[in-house]
């Protein structure tokens, strides 16, 4: 099935035979930061309903990739469309009210507000597409560890559930892609697991997800695809259960030898 009721976007670059569109298409995308080099001709596509996966050591490129999906930094070259039209460049809030959301890594919400304020600045940029307090029915759906908490202050949270706040008011501005950055990082094994499990949830009910994690094996057992990242490059990609098999992943990533003990 294709996306929406739109026309399939067929790129000169991407005329490629398939069952459904591409949400998202980047190609030979390039990120600066002076003369930093963070991301160097990176091409990916997520298709809709996936789960995709970015995996890459720290400097690989993978945040600064969602950063310029997201329209928080400005790419140097290359393309990115979504759902058929070109979104290279637009800024932040534009990008959002397209249906691209970004949850960054650490979280990042307001402690000194509630956790309804929290979520209510969510909705900020779809008040005008619908009702904020059915926004919010919709948001605490997955998440009923919050109800009863809405109006204590967030900073009131463990790491797990201000994660899964930071979710939460994500999922307020209504995304139909949505990018997670770390989700699971500092966090204890249980809450580890509630996320991948949410992520999981999340695209049972159609959203799709651009994943960023570290936590390799768990993040590629959920994922439909996978690129590896390495000096802002995409070095390897395929099949989650593809890459879980495979041995630069193996031996990198997944921190077992051929002989199937771990690395020290």
């Amino acid at each position: 099935m294709c996306c929406g009721s739109r026309r399939c976007w067929r790129p000169i670059w991407a005329r490629t035979n398939r069952t459904r569109c591409d949400v998202l298409q980047v190609r030979e995308l390039h990120v600066r930061y002076g003369n930093v080099r963070a991301v160097q001709g990176v091409s990916i596509e997520v298709r809709s309903g996936e789960i995709v996966v970015l995996i890459g050591a720290n400097g690989a490129g993978k945040t600064s990739m969602l950063n310029a999906i997201a329209g928080i930094v400005r790419p140097a070259a290359g393309f990115i469309s979504f759902q058929g039209e070109i979104i290279t460049g637009l800024p932040a809030h534009r990008v959002i009210d397209r249906g691209i959301v970004q949850v960054p890594e650490g979280r990042l919400i307001f402690t000194g507000l509630t956790v309804r304020e929290n979520l209510r600045l969510g909705a900020y940029r779809v008040k005008e597409r619908g009702d904020p307090a059915q926004a919010m029915e919709q948001a605490l759906h997955n998440f009923a560890e919050l109800r009863p908490r809405l109006d204590e202050p967030a900073s009131a949270l463990s790491g797990g559930q201000q994660q899964m706040l930071a979710i939460a008011r994500g999922l307020m501005a209504r995304p139909r892609l949505l990018l997670l950055d770390e989700p699971s990082l500092g966090l204890a094994p249980r809450a580890v697991q509630a996320v991948f499990r949410l992520v999981r949830t999340l695209r049972g009910e159609g959203i799709t997800v651009l994943l960023v994690e570290q936590n390799v094996r768990q993040a590629l057992q959920i994922a439909d695809r996978g690129y590896v990242l390495e000096g802002g490059t995409v070095i390897l990609s395929g099949t989650g259960r593809a890459l879980l098999a495979h041995d630069l992943l193996v031996s990198s990533y997944l921190g077992i030898t051929q002989h199937g003990k771990g690395q020290s």
